[in-house]
């Protein structure tokens, strides 16, 4: 055995080397993941150049690490960094080391389990073979431009060239992450079994290597000269319908990159827009990958065990009946239950749909079903662990259900609420055991939004705290912690914005023009759109509750709902709904939007800045990353403090001393601009 600080290399008896990656912290202990420092690079430089001179029969790679095969590059590391040029290198770093292994004199095989993302991919593409364990936590993916850069270390090479450029540049422009199976029918992987038989999987493999994966003649002609401009164009028309280039030009700087240079960063000319020095210059990448630490700052408020295994939901509308299909998705016992059965029937539809979508194993879907109990009765109450209201927004209605509930709960049971702006002051009159009372805010659709803000009452204790964020973790959702107002943080802050779109249609500026103001900004999807999308019922319910006295109320979406047309889920709302798709007129014209937005977006930011000054929300960064996994708040402008601090709050602060002067006092700058 040899070892390194990061990797131990075996050759068995019968000349198989087996190298493990086992990332180690500063103080030489064991991480709990792998991720690439660039010690660890050079490290595995070192161990290519021994092998090289010391070759074996063949090698495989494994990870010591029960959680995954590689993470990706050390983004404490990445961030660190104090110019592009260290960024750069780095970058060159990587795509040396795994050439390196590529041009190792004997086979070689990755055996991949649990996640391998980014670097780990590209690791595992240097490799001939590779081996993934067929359980479903095994995840491939090139995820690089969602951190607004390209695959740096030989993937956006390597993946065309083994499933051609169709499926790989599918899966660069996205992110998009495959399970082992799926992988293999893609050509990712050679072989798909239980990680208990990978020795023996990884040695025959070795000691007999069959000729390495070719793609299919459909796959390969995507990469000939002659097609290779097609399927450039065609890939640039899809991103712009989703993206701009001065928004995001990390997708278009893939496709360029293979399309000019087949992959290879390091011959893309300083300075070009395709070049690994322009995309680490951009605002961009630096804020999505400020969001990436925030989204993992998250992930750690809800570190931690829980005792949460059966959740109660009441009310089986849209909302608390995908709250109880996801808790199921992910292991929960849950009983819903509302006044009858053909209340329930609709969400259990939908909860099959999901995790037929989900799971590709009729068994699975059979086990997730299983794990959904209608309870029309409610006798799930005496026995849940959690119990989370999910019903009207009205303070008095859920003050009756909760004096019915709370007697039959079990002493240690948590009593959650799903409300999206009633204050925990409000609900909590009444209980014999308010501590337990805890906000639990799901954001529609439950299944695509990452975000729960945990909502902490003034008599909230902080043992029921913690108990929720760690609960939110375990079903793979991101917890915020937010103090109990009017709002909370992201409804506080979305309000504002949504509110002033509406005013400026009453003003007769087309909701199509606006909705392309907000896209122009950054916003995935138009505010009046939005609105529909998530039912006018339930943003005028909002809206009513956070109306501030002597602001101008909306008069349409009043007069949509009293008429039943709700948005999409009714058909009609601001828009007309054909299959699920609003219907628009082409275009904004000549409009210059940018004062639209600007008008519109301001008011969030203010309010952003008077959550932060009240304390809603413990700091700046967590305001920001609550905006932005609760919203899709411009995810390349960092978010609304970010934005306010990047765009210079002095230009935006006179911005919103003119929309005062010209629109009156909702346009009041906070006494927080200055200090945020």
């Amino acid at each position: 055995m040899q070892n390194w600080k990061h990797w131990r290399l075996v050759v068995e008896s019968n000349g198989l080397g087996f190298l493990t990656f086992d990332r180690a912290k500063p103080d030489g202990s064991p991480d709990s993941t792998n991720t690439f420092s660039s010690e660890a690079l050079r490290e595995l430089g070192a161990v290519c150049t021994h092998l090289a001179a010391n070759p074996v029969k063949g090698l495989a790679i494994q990870s010591a690490k029960d959680n995954g095969f590689a993470a990706g590059a050390d983004i404490d590391e990445f961030t660190s960094f104090k110019s592009v040029e260290e960024a750069v290198a780095m970058t060159k770093l990587g795509l040396d080391v795994f050439d390196q292994v590529a041009a190792l004199p004997f086979p070689t095989v990755a055996m991949i389990h649990g996640f391998c993302m980014g670097g780990g991919t590209e690791l595992a593409l240097a490799c001939r073979y590779r081996i993934a364990d067929e359980g479903p936590k095994t995840k491939m993916a090139l995820p690089e431009v969602m951190l607004g850069i390209v695959p740096g270390w030989g993937g956006a090479q390597r993946m065309p060239h083994l499933i051609g450029a169709g499926q790989a540049l599918g899966l660069m422009l996205t992110g998009r992450a495959v399970n082992a199976r799926t992988a293999k029918r893609m050509g990712l992987v050679d072989v798909v079994t239980p990680r208990r038989h990978f020795t023996n999987a990884a040695t025959m493999l070795l000691q007999k290597p069959p000729a390495p994966h070719q793609p299919a003649l459909k796959d390969a002609v995507t990469n000939w000269p002659v097609i290779r401009g097609f399927v450039a164009s065609a890939s640039r028309k899809q991103v712009a319908k989703k993206a701009r280039r001065d928004h995001y030009p990390a997708p278009y700087a893939i496709i360029d990159v293979w399309e000019k240079y087949d992959g290879d960063p390091r011959k893309v000319p300083v300075g070009a827009d395709g070049s690994m020095q322009k995309l680490f210059e951009h605002p961009t990448a630096r804020n999505l990958i400020r969001i990436f630490k925030l989204q993992d700052r998250l992930k750690a408020l809800g570190a931690g065990s829980s005792d949460i295994k059966h959740v109660h939901v009441v009310g089986a509308g849209v909302m608390g009946g995908d709250i109880a299909a996801w808790c199921a998705l992910k292991g929960m016992k849950v009983t819903l239950q509302d006044l009858d059965h053909e209340r329930i029937a609709p969400a259990i539809k939908r909860a099959a749909a999901l995790y037929k979508k989900k799971f590709k194993e009729a068994h699975l879907v059979q086990a997730a079903m299983d794990r959904l109990i209608p309870d029309v009765k409610g006798d799930g109450v005496a026995n849940c662990d959690l119990v989370i209201e999910a019903i009207v927004e009205n303070a008095e209605i859920k003050k009756t259900l909760y004096a019915s509930i709370e007697p039959r709960l079990k002493p240690g049971a948590i009593l959650a609420t799903n409300t999206s702006s009633i204050p925990l002051q409000e609900l909590a009159p009444g209980l014999a055991r308010p501590e337990r009372l805890v906000g639990v805010h799901f954001f529609n659709p439950v299944a695509m939004m990452m975000l729960v803000e945990i909502v902490q009452g003034p008599q909230t204790s902080d043992e029921v705290m913690k108990s929720a964020q760690v609960f939110v973790k375990k079903i793979n959702k991101l917890p915020l912690p937010v103090k109990s107002a009017p709002g909370f943080l992201v409804n506080r802050i979305l309000t504002p914005y949504m509110t002033e779109a509406q005013i400026m249609l009453e003003e007769g500026i087309p909701a199509e023009t606006i909705d392309a103001a907000a896209k122009e900004f950054g916003m995935p999807m138009g505010p009046i759109e939005l609105a529909d999308t998530v039912g006018l019922d339930v943003g005028l319910a909002v809206g009513t509750e956070l109306h501030k006295q002597g602001n101008p109320q909306p008069q349409k979406i009043q007069e949509l709902v009293a008429a039943k047309k709700l948005g999409k889920k009714t058909g009609e709302g601001f828009y007309k709904w054909v299959n699920g798709h609003p219907q628009k007129s082409n275009g904004s014209g000549t409009v210059d939007l940018a004062p639209l937005w600007m008008r519109m977006t301001l008011p969030a930011v203010n309010e952003a800045v008077a959550c932060v000054r009240e304390g809603i929300v413990q700091d700046a960064d967590l305001c920001d990353a609550g905006v932005i996994f609760g919203t899709g708040f411009a995810p390349h402008r960092g978010g609304p403090i970010n934005y306010l601090r990047s765009a210079g709050r002095e230009g935006l602060l006179d911005e919103m001393k003119a929309l005062h002067e010209r629109h009156g006092v909702r346009f009041a700058p906070d006494s927080g601009w200055m200090s945020v």
